[in-house]
Parts: C-alpha cells; sequence; structure tokens
C-alpha cells in the first residue's frame, strides 16, 4: 500500500512518537509511506531526524500546516494538501492531532482517496478552553467524521467523549492502543543505581517524577501545591521533572521561592531513548495532567516496574487501574495526590507489586508490533 500519514506538528510528544513508530512498522512490512507535518519550533525538540534516518519514510513539511486557528493559512493548508495528494497518489491516508485530522480529512476525501483514517490521540475540546473554542472544534470533528471511514482512538475513552459529543458514528470507531518500543522500558540499559548515583539521589531518598512538558494542564504546579509543605519535613523526599517547555522560567522561580531548589531535579529535554534511563531511577511515577488521550508515560512507567499515580482523567483509568498498578486520584485535588504519593512512600512491598503487575499488563499490550498489525487490519477492513 502507499501510506500517508499526516500530524500537525512533530514535536516531541506522545502522539508524534505514535505516528513515527507507525510509519516505521509499516515501511518495514513493505508498504511506501510518507510522512506529512507542518513547521516545528519551540523547545519541545522534533521526531524528524529519527524519521528522516529510517531511510524508508518520505519526510514532507507543508508550511501553512499551524497548530492555531488561522483562517487564511488553514484554507492554503488544505489546498496544499489536495495537492500532495493528488501528486503522492496514496491508498491510504491516516490523519493525526486536530488540526491536521480536520484539514487531511476533507482533503483526501474530496480527493477520493479509497481508505481514509484519523486518530484521536486526545480530543481538540475540553473543559479547560473557552465555550466559543470548544464549540468550533466539535462541529469541526462532526464534519471531518463524515469524510473519513474509520476513526482509531488510542483509549476506548476518546471513543466514549467523542460519541457523547455526536461525532461519527459507533460503526466508525475502532480502538488500538498506542504503540511503544516495549523493550527499552524491559530491559534498559542503565541500572537503578547509576542513575541515582548520576544524579546525587541516595540510597534512602525517594524520588517522585514527572515525564511531561513543562507547559499548561501538566499539573506540575498542582505536585508543588501538594508537597511543598511536607517536603520540608520529609528531607528524603525529592522530585525529578523530565521534559521542558514554555512554564519552565515560571516554575523553577515558584520552586526557588518555596525553597525547594536543592530537592528538584530538572533534565531539561530529553530524547525519547534516554526516558528508560530516567524512569529505572524513580520509586514513583506521579502524572497529574489535566487532559490525555491515552497517557503514554504512564504506561511506560509500568513497563518499566514503576507504580504510577494519576489523575483520573480520560484513558488513564484504562493503564493505572487503580489499586491495582497504581493510584487515581480527582484532578484537581492536591490532598488526594500528596495522600497517594505518601502512601506509596509508607508502602514500598506494596508499591513493588503493583510495579510488576502494571508491567506484566503492559508488555503486550503496548507493543509498537501489536498496534502496527492492529492499524493494517483498520487499513484493509471493510466493514466501516
Amino acid at each position: 500500500m502507499r501510506i500517508m500519514h499526516i500530524s500537525t506538528r512533530l514535536i516531541l510528544g506522545g502522539s508524534q512518537e505514535n505516528t513515527v513508530l507507525s510509519c516505521e512498522g509499516q515501511a518495514d512490512r513493505g508498504h511506501d509511506v510518507s510522512l506529512v507535518f507542518g513547521p516545528i519550533y519551540g523547545p519541545e525538540g522534533s521526531h524528524l531526524q529519527r524519521a528522516q534516518s529510517h531511510g524508508g519514510i518520505e519526510c514532507i513539511e507543508t508550511p501553512h500546516l499551524v497548530r492555531q486557528l488561522s483562517p487564511i493559512k488553514d484554507w492554503r493548508c488544505y489546498c496544499d494538501l489536495r495537492k500532495l495528494i493528488r501528486k503522492w497518489k496514496p491508498d491510504v491516508v491516516h490523519t493525526h492531532s486536530s488540526k491536521a485530522g480536520i484539514l487531511g480529512r476533507f482533503a483526501a476525501w474530496k480527493e477520493n482517496v479509497p481508505r481514509v483514517v484519523h486518530t484521536i490521540h486526545g480530543l481538540p475540546f475540553h473543559p479547560y478552553q473557552s465555550f466559543w473554542r470548544n464549540a468550533v472544534y466539535i462541529l469541526a470533528e462532526r464534519m471531518a467524521a463524515k469524510r473519513c471511514h474509520v476513526i482509531v482512538c488510542v483509549a476506548k475513552a476518546m471513543q466514549d467523549q467523542a460519541l457523547k459529543a455526536r461525532i461519527g458514528t459507533e460503526e466508525q470507531y475502532k480502538v488500538v492502543y498506542s504503540g511503544m518500543e516495549v523493550e527499552r522500558f524491559l530491559q534498559p540499559a542503565w541500572t537503578r543505581a547509576e542513575v541515582r548515583e548520576e544524579l546525587g539521589i541516595g540510597e534512602n531518598d525517594f524520588l517522585i517524577g514527572t515525564i511531561a512538558r513543562l507547559a499548561e494542564l501538566k499539573g506540575h504546579d498542582d505536585l508543588l501545591d501538594a508537597l511543598g509543605d511536607y517536603m520540608i519535613d520529609r528531607p528524603q523526599l525529592k522530585i525529578i521533572w523530565v521534559g521542558d517547555g514554555w512554564w519552565r522560567d515560571r516554575l523553577l522561580d515558584r520552586v526557588k521561592s518555596m525553597g525547594l531548589t536543592d530537592r528538584l531535579i530538572t533534565t531539561g529535554l530529553v530524547p525519547p531513548e534516554e526516558i528508560p534511563k530516567y524512569l529505572q531511577a524513580m520509586d514513583v511515577l506521579v502524572h497529574p495532567s489535566y487532559r490525555e488521550g491515552l497517557p503514554r508515560t504512564v504506561t511506560q512507567g509500568l513497563l518499566s516496574g514503576i507504580p504510577v499515580t494519576a489523575y483520573d482523567v480520560d484513558g488513564s483509568r484504562e493503564v493505572c487501574l487503580d489499586g491495582i498498578t497504581g493510584k487515581l486520584v480527582t484532578p484537581g485535588d492536591t490532598a488526594m495526590l500528596r495522600e497517594a504519593i505518601l502512601w506509596m512512600m509508607d508502602h514500598p512491598e506494596e508499591r513493588a507489586e503493583m510495579g510488576q503487575r502494571g508491567r506484566e499488563r503492559c508488555k503486550e499490550m503496548f507493543a509498537a508490533g501489536t498496534m502496527v498489525e492492529q492499524l493494517e487490519s483498520v487499513y484493509v477492513s471493510r466493514d466501516s
């Protein structure tokens, strides 16, 4: 098959990693694969070099594909995508993310592509933005759903929320859990002792970590609200933030004002292949994010045998099973978040068992090969 993937921004992020892994797996199976994306900018980093280095993926940047609403650029992007599709002649167009998903589906449908597929990694509408913006996105998603054959969701929660908003029909939906390179986490190249020594973490220190952009709705402020005062009385409690983002300076200024600079480690931007390294050092992964599709970070923590404390949003509960592989917390409830983290700290045997149960559950469910095989079934099926 000739398969064209379209994604808005090829930054370092869960949906982008999912897309690149899909491209690699499909190219390795002998398909012709192209990856279309908009300009890459900002401190989040990029997957472009990896996609280009594969050799079997044709990478195409289109200049008018931007994240923010921009009627003139959006129209130009739609026209650009139609020209690309007409020239490349794909059998399948597979779109990712909200902007690329809407424009890409309209363009592919207009060009009569035999199979148009869209993946919902995370819905563009949510309670934390304005009513009018949500209304625009919901209307656009409803219209775009009529211009594709299948809507893939990385978690069942995405399917349920989309159908509740009257986007598409139930027959269009397929759940394909987001794949990842599980062996990196199951057999990491680093030991816990090596990484903790490098970071200056003592044997008796309790290290909680986040792996997320330092950005809005990722919950870093909530973590400080939950633990700030308690860290004074528990000197062994330390935090590591893996990632970078637009909120970095503001967050670090707040940490300094709380007198916790010596208790926080920041790694800055970390390439995906080094994520397992920092997970090795953690005792608990905390993910207080307010919106997710399927939280890859939570899955990666469990693959590493690390228990998780996460906000109970979207697809989190499909990975973090409360009381079994971790603890779920009501979003924004910093007292509950603190209680869950301190419980983990005070119950080492139970948290170790949670981590091991999570590892066993995730290692097949989230393998990249499993995802690629399921996507190929979606492409060739004519049930929807």
